[in-house]
């Protein structure tokens, strides 16, 4: 995969908001899978695609269009139904509960690619749950969302039946990765770890903990950052007198990580490393709201990041050349995983799809074939399957470096935890 660059990530928000409003008549135009015939489904889409958002919601939202529009299913019409869960420019998980329980109030559809954000799914878990409406996150980490007591809470109308699947590792593995690149690619010994208090911030900084001292570092503090931080000078003073080998970030660019390491950079700090999870991988220097773009030149040296999904996909060069096609833009970090999860759909509304004109016994019979741990999906990711939590049996973190000369992302490495796990 390769990440969008510049404002044209944005070129797919006016195609996604025009042709996949929530109002059945504005969806009915939209690509679909039944080559203009047959019984009219819809697959929900459930991300932030706006304000500070957008860089991550838009270009993983353009996957799901790309995959119905070369996916089609005998039999059906498929739309969308498109929902924003930012408000105000961040995404917010009260409007999430709200849009989910938006798509579950529409019985054509059937499957719902998001959300994006781990705080969200928290949301929305117990709602679709409650629906029987299956979602596929493209990019949620948080372990809490399927596994333990944390999991068991949010599934509490149906606790025996799985309604969230994802197709991005959890923050073990992320955290690991970020942990993986401070010891063994930075040669640091030291952190010093922030999060912004958030659920994904503060499950990513555990994981990172963990493997960071298993590999043999040491933590020299934690702090939490409220997301609604504008003046970090506290936390840059603590930086300083702490001198740590590398800072580790967990949280997302709108929590105000870009702001903080601008003023890292203007306090000349700018050298001590900074790793971050795929919160802060949206996009380039040129992206309006992206990390490099608001943390600046001086404050983009020296950064890494993580990513919850394979960048070594199957046929790369092909995913990006239609991508481009269609979006005149490259991928974004997350365009094939909402491409993948849109591929799991169709291909259980395949298998359990023919004869069944009930929407409610057309919906429960999707949510059923994918969370049968028993099954697997050819996708643009590789094979995928679930486990009894939902979780990808795809554990695989990619790595990036900012890049100077390209102002952008660069991949260098990507790691499975399965096959490779830390000791």
């Amino acid at each position: 995969m390769k990440l969008a660059r510049g404002t044209a990530a944005l070129a797919g928000l006016t195609l996604i908001a025009a042709a996949c409003s929530s109002s059945p008549a504005a969806t009915s135009g939209t690509g679909g899978g039944g080559g203009g015939g047959g019984l009219a489904v819809k697959v929900g889409i459930e991300l932030p695609m706006s304000g500070g958002e957008a860089p991550n919601g838009v270009p993983t939202a353009n996957g799901v269009a790309l995959a119905l529009e070369q996916n089609p299913v005998p039999g059906f019409t498929i739309t969308i139904n498109q929902q924003d869960d930012a408000l105000n420019g961040k995404h917010d998980p009260n409007q999430g509960a709200k849009n989910i329980g938006t798509l579950a109030s529409d019985p054509a559809v059937l499957f719902v690619v998001g959300p994006y954000n781990s705080n969200v799914a928290q949301a929305e878990i117990p709602v679709s749950n409650g629906a029987g409406l299956m979602q596929c996150s493209p990019a949620n980490t948080a372990v809490g969302l399927t596994k333990g007591d944390a999991a068991a809470a949010l599934r509490q109308t149906n606790p025996d039946k799985i309604a969230y699947v994802r197709v991005a590792t959890t923050d073990d593995n992320q955290g690991a990765g970020t942990a993986d690149i401070a010891f063994n690619t930075v040669g640091a010994k030291t952190a010093y770890v922030l999060d912004d208090t958030q659920t994904y911030g503060v499950g990513l900084d555990d994981g990172f903990t963990s493997a960071y001292e298993t590999f043999g570092g040491s933590v020299l503090k934690r702090d939490g950052v409220p997301d609604s931080t504008t003046d970090f000078t506290s936390y840059v003073t603590t930086a300083k007198g702490l001198n740590p080998g590398v800072i580790m970030y967990g949280g997302v660019t709108t929590s105000g990580i870009g702001l903080f390491r601008k003023q890292m950079a203007s306090q000349g700090q700018s050298a001590i490393p900074l790793v971050g999870g795929d919160g802060i991988v949206d996009g380039s220097a040129d992206t309006a709201s992206s990390f490099l773009n608001v943390a600046g030149p001086d404050g983009d040296m020296n950064t890494y990041g993580t990513v919850a999904a394979i960048h070594d996909i199957p046929n790369p060069d092909k995913f990006k050349s239609d991508y481009q096609a269609k979006f005149n833009t490259d991928p974004g970090s997350y365009s094939a995983p909402g491409y993948a999860c849109t591929q799991i759909f169709l291909e259980a509304l395949k298998a359990v799809g023919t004869g069944v004109t009930d929407m409610a016994q057309l919906r429960e019979a999707v949510r059923a074939y994918v969370a049968d741990t028993t099954h697997t999906y050819p996708t643009v990711l590789g094979t995928v399957g679930f486990d009894a939590n939902g979780d990808t049996t795809q554990h695989t973190i990619s790595y990036y470096k900012f890049d100077p000369t390209a102002k952008d992302w660069a991949f260098f490495k990507q790691r499975d935890f399965t096959a490779d796990p830390v000791k």
